[in-house]
């Protein structure tokens, strides 16, 4: 397992992480997490991600419990901040419900501090001084030691990294988008100029495409997977193009690909955003350990991406 600095910032996370969106209080119970948590340390594994927001809070209370028999020192852990409650100061990122919203994420991680605290998604409707002047409060005061964002523009980065320089306030230092082979734009030429001006990291979510990069949709969408339960998440995928012939073509080809190289399609777009320098951690999205068991091993196959293999592959992609 590497550890890698995120961006050009002292704190150095594993290079794949463990999430626990739809999976913690959801799809696994506390005995099942704990062995899921338990297993991604053994890997090498130091970084672990939840959000108020997953499962209404139980998410961060479930890895409360289970962090609890782990050295603190030993981990990064992240939370995210913006959809806390139905109360008109329970959503967004108002001073109030950033800090109230902090207190109680901590309350149920039962931490003192969390390593890495993200604005969930930006807020329109709150000024930016107001944004970054809270997260600043909330750094200096030892509730969390870094913050970031998730899903925010490049033009909104900016503004953040303005603000905080008129305002001698501490700047954001991560940003944690959705990227994989099928999701690129973002993360590869909006964010681009970022990357060096202010030596942001990147710790990346859905990097099988909610299974779609896994294969398993190849021969129709399998009763248990996401695509099965979640609608507004089908709808999604129907309204941006991604489940189309074009994309079970590309992945035809991809698969053959990871065949050859002695791997599944899951492990090769793993590893192939491993390659991209500018990711500091894929946060890995598992409910069984089988899967865990099959995607750990894309640290491995990172290495037969030859540049030869890459140019193979987006030779696919952009066809």
């Amino acid at each position: 397992m590497e550890y890698r600095k995120v961006g050009k910032w002292g704190l150095r996370i594993s290079e794949l992480s463990l999430g626990s969106w739809i999976t913690f209080g959801s799809q696994l119970d506390l005995g099942s997490a704990k062995e899921l948590v338990k297993r991604a340390i053994q890997n090498g594994i130091n970084f672990i991600d939840t959000a108020e927001a997953y499962a209404n809070g139980m998410a961060e209370s479930m890895l409360g419990e289970i962090l609890k028999s782990y050295r603190r020192s030993d981990l990064v852990i992240s939370t995210k901040i913006f959809w806390g409650g139905n109360g008109p100061n329970e959503k967004g990122l108002s001073r109030k419900h950033l800090l109230e919203g902090t207190w109680a994420s901590l309350k149920r991680l039962q931490l003192d501090y969390v390593d890495l605290l993200y604005c969930h998604r930006p807020d329109p409707e709150v000024p930016m001084e107001e944004v970054v002047w809270t997260m600043d409060q909330i750094v200096r005061s030892g509730l969390a030691l870094y913050w970031g964002t998730s899903e925010w523009s490049a033009q909104e980065l900016e503004s953040a990294h303005q603000t905080a320089k008129q305002l001698n306030c501490i700047p954001p230092i991560v940003e944690q988008p959705q990227y994989n082979m099928l999701v690129r734009e973002r993360v590869e030429k909006e964010y681009q100029p970022i990357y060096e001006k202010y030596g942001m990291g990147l710790t990346t979510f859905s990097p099988l495409a909610s299974g779609l990069l896994s294969g398993k949709y190849l021969q129709g969408i399998p009763e248990d997977s996401r695509l099965a339960k979640y609608e507004w998440l089908r709808k999604r995928f129907e309204e941006t193009g991604l489940l189309s012939e074009k994309t079970f073509s590309a992945l035809v080809k991809l698969k053959k690909i990871s065949e050859e190289l002695g791997c599944t399609l899951s492990q090769l777009a793993i590893a192939w955003i491993l390659k991209n320098p500018h990711v500091s951690s894929v946060i890995l999205g598992v409910s069984k350990l089988e899967q865990f068991d099959e995607n750990i091993k894309a640290v491995e196959v990172k290495q037969k991406l030859t540049d030869e293999v890459m140019g193979e592959i987006e030779k696919i992609l952009k066809e």
